[in-house]
């Protein structure tokens, strides 16, 4: 709807103009160029930005090659590889397996590597020397029969609920084991205790260097990283709760995106949105992070045993709580139903001041998770609930502009009116009203004569005329409209008397728009105090 102050059309119009997202389309087909082809100026740009986004990237990635390096020059080497032989390579295998983003991830592997491998060596000695006892023909019989047996039950246990945080052991076991008992059968004929335990070694050497080097050498830890990342997303929110609610009140309907863009979450002016969709999205993200702090020591800021780092899982998914109502609000903000302008900023005072003091309630929990500290937030929470009492307040004593633009009632009960809003919806029916009292006196004037008869049957067929005129020039402004129907339409299924009342009721539909905005504002104010008490629960169990 095209509801700015003074506009005399009461049609509800859509604006579908995609001007901006044209433009910005545009410029960036622009920055890429028209050729589409490979570019290594591109693509060296883009390794570039990738690694300055995060600098741990470029640290994992030489670290790795520094543990494969160490481990590649037993077998370089004469010496050691005199006495390990070819086993060696398992020691590049572990590494390349083993070696994970952060040390608690590495640990977590390491140790379901090693008691993987040690499982599978005890099982494939134990079962070579069963086979070894039986003969040269029950042997490979033997041999067979318990690869098949071994490779059914880890597929079947790696897959039961409560095990599958140990997934990779049970792959460690099977392949291990297999290749301990065929290799030992054919290669050190028949001796598969020498083969198990050469391997062992090479494996164990492995995993020594692949945990020495990600702990020595700029160390990444899964707890930082929690850490961090339960700090942004609270930035995050905050962040696209205030560009939801400055859009909604700044937007007057001249650029409204595609159906196809809103569909697929493409909105490159809002950087924010996605920011929070990706808060949406790190849910598992968070859960294996807070699984692999559990295994790292004490460290940097987090100093003492048992840190409560499932604390912070639980304050994410409060957050992410609070989050779907900030999506809500974004959907509304991109839904084809608009209240009208004029009606949005008349609430905006009240608006802005409940989207001010939420967020800032928001970035303060974030920022004491992130200096580690607890303060108070009783002011904080008797603005946010005044301010949101305000804007209660104000739907409550002005609803009637979001049911009906019919006259204001009587405001004199309440206590502190807000005299401002009774004029929102004058300006849109001031000319409609004007028409149809004209065309009320025409109509009395027809008993008196014939003469005024006539001159009233003019007087109604041109003042409907003229304003049916106006709407269709109005309506040519705009490429769509809710709903999809011109004024023609009204024009040939009734008369003009029943026109208005079927627009007053587009508008009122129109208008709760504005009324499911409020609600879903103070909705994400009502969760905050779910918010507050999981970041409280948590200072207190890890100490801040």
């Amino acid at each position: 709807m095209n509801g700015k102050k003074g506009s005399h059309s009461i049609e509800i119009n859509i604006p579908c103009s995609v001007t901006k997202v044209k433009q910005h389309e545009s410029s960036k087909g622009e920055r890429e160029g028209e050729g589409g082809g490979f570019s290594l100026k591109a693509w060296v740009w883009n390794v570039w930005e990738f690694a300055r986004e995060d600098s741990n990237r470029v640290k994992f990635s030489l670290k790795v090659g520094l543990a494969v390096l160490l481990v590649s020059l037993l077998i370089l080497f004469r010496a050691p590889y005199e006495v390990f032989g070819t086993n060696i390579i398992w020691s590049i295998l572990t590494v390349a397996i083993m070696f994970e983003y952060t040390v608690g991830a590495t640990f977590n592997r390491g140790f379901n590597r090693a008691l993987g491998s040690l499982l599978a060596g005890i099982l494939a000695i134990s079962v070579a020397q069963v086979a070894l006892s039986s003969g040269r023909v029950a042997e490979p019989i033997i041999i067979g029969f318990s690869i098949f047996i071994i490779g059914t039950i880890t597929s079947f246990m790696k897959l039961w609920p409560s095990l599958v945080p140990y997934e990779y052991g049970f792959r460690v076991v099977l392949f291990t084991y297999c290749l301990i008992v065929v290799s030992g059968y054919r290669l050190s004929m028949g001796n598969p205790m020498r083969t198990a335990m050469d391997r062992l070694y090479s494996i164990a050497i492995g995993g020594f260097v692949a945990v020495l080097v990600n702990v020595l050498v700029c160390p990444i830890w899964a707890g930082e990283q929690l850490h961090k990342e339960l700090v942004n997303n609270f930035n995050s929110v905050a962040d696209s709760l205030e560009e939801c609610v400055r859009k909604y009140l700044e937007d007057d309907g001249s650029v409204h995106p595609e159906f196809s863009k809103t569909v697929m979450d493409e909105f490159p002016d809002e950087p924010a949105y996605r920011k929070c969709k990706n808060t949406l999205n790190s849910s598992a993200k968070l859960e294996a992070l807070a699984v692999s702090a559990k295994w790292e020591p004490p460290h940097g800021r987090f100093r003492h045993f048992f840190y409560p780092w499932s604390e912070y899982v639980k304050v994410a998914a409060v957050l992410r709580y609070c989050a779907y109502e900030v999506m809500a609000l974004h959907g509304v903000l991109h839904s084809e139903i608009q209240a009208p302008y004029n009606l949005r900023i008349t609430f905006q005072s009240e608006i802005r001041d409940a989207t001010s003091h939420a967020a800032e309630l928001v970035r303060s929990l974030g920022k004491d998770i992130s200096h580690m500290k607890r303060s108070t937030r009783t002011s904080l929470l008797m603005k946010l609930h005044s301010s949101t009492e305000r804007l209660q307040r104000a739907i409550d004593v002005h609803s009637y502009l979001l049911t009906s633009p019919s006259e204001p009632p009587d405001t004199n009960t309440y206590s502190k009116p807000l005299t401002r809003l009774s004029l929102t919806l004058s300006n849109t029916f001031s000319d409609v009203t004007s028409q149809l009292a004209d065309l009320d006196s025409s109509n009395s004037l027809e008993k008196n004569s014939s003469q005024q008869l006539n001159q009233s049957t003019q007087q109604q067929q041109t003042e409907p005329n003229n304003y049916h005129e106006l709407m269709r020039k109005q309506s040519r402004r705009q490429h769509y409209s809710w709903p999809p129907r011109q004024v023609d339409a009204f024009e040939e299924e009734g008369s003009a008397g029943d026109f208005l009342p079927r627009m007053k009721a587009l508008e009122s539909t129109a208008a709760l728009s504005l009324a499911n905005f409020t609600s879903l504002l103070i909705e994400f104010v009502a969760r905050l105090d779910h918010l507050v008490e999981a970041v409280d629960e948590l200072s207190k169990l890890a100490k801040f």
